[in-house]
């Protein structure tokens, strides 16, 4: 693709870095800017910047946040000693609008994944047997997708905190093998949520 502008193509391939966003769509997107009064492209790079310089993670479940503790874990109101285990904050967005969960959260920031060269060491996942040996955790629910590297995680931190005295629950399976929780329908989610099954019986299957 020959571009006219340096500083056009420069734009171009920045944009075009965005999952899902070929050359040609960032083309589409980068001049639809310029065609925008100054103020709104103005509005967008500061809001970027803003975010990539001031964004935070909860201290306790390590959600995108504005401040050192999430709205989520400083409400009195949820239950701490119901964690649900996700693996972003697009899975606690989804869960949220289910409008149904009143536990907290604990998120990952991704799944056990050898061929991608994830390993635990590189996930949220010590702080959260970190949580349950400390005491007061009375259930554990796995909320990651059912893919396998969901499922290699999910068996992974069962494997650490099975001895404990808590329970162990995972979503049923209301949500398709292979789909993302965060593209379910808040109904089925809601439902998979509220039908939970005990983590061993998800193993027999």
């Amino acid at each position: 693709m020959d571009f006219p502008s340096k500083l056009l193509e420069n734009a171009v391939n920045e944009m075009a870095q965005l999952p899902g966003i070929g050359k040609r769509t960032a083309l589409r997107l980068v001049l639809h800017l310029l065609r925008q009064p100054i103020e709104q492209t103005t509005g967008l790079t500061t809001a970027l910047d803003l975010l990539r310089n001031e964004i935070k993670y909860c201290r306790s479940c390590y959600a995108i946040s504005d401040t050192n503790l999430c709205e989520i874990c400083e409400k009195p109101s949820r239950d701490h000693s119901i964690i649900c285990v996700v693996e972003d904050v697009r899975d606690v967005m989804a869960l949220e609008n289910t409008q149904l969960y009143k536990g907290i959260y604990h998120v990952l920031g991704g799944k056990i994944s050898p061929i991608d060269g994830v390993g635990p060491s590189q996930l949220n996942i010590l702080p959260l047997i970190d949580k349950v040996k400390n005491g007061g955790v009375t259930e554990i629910i796995f909320a990651l997708s059912s893919t396998m590297e969901g499922d290699t995680t999910n068996f992974y931190i069962y494997k650490q905190i099975k001895d404990y005295e808590i329970i162990t629950s995972t979503i049923a399976r209301g949500i398709a093998v292979g789909d993302e929780l965060q593209y379910a329908d808040e109904v089925t989610l809601g439902r998979s949520l509220i039908h939970r099954v005990p983590f061993e019986s998800s193993l027999k299957v």
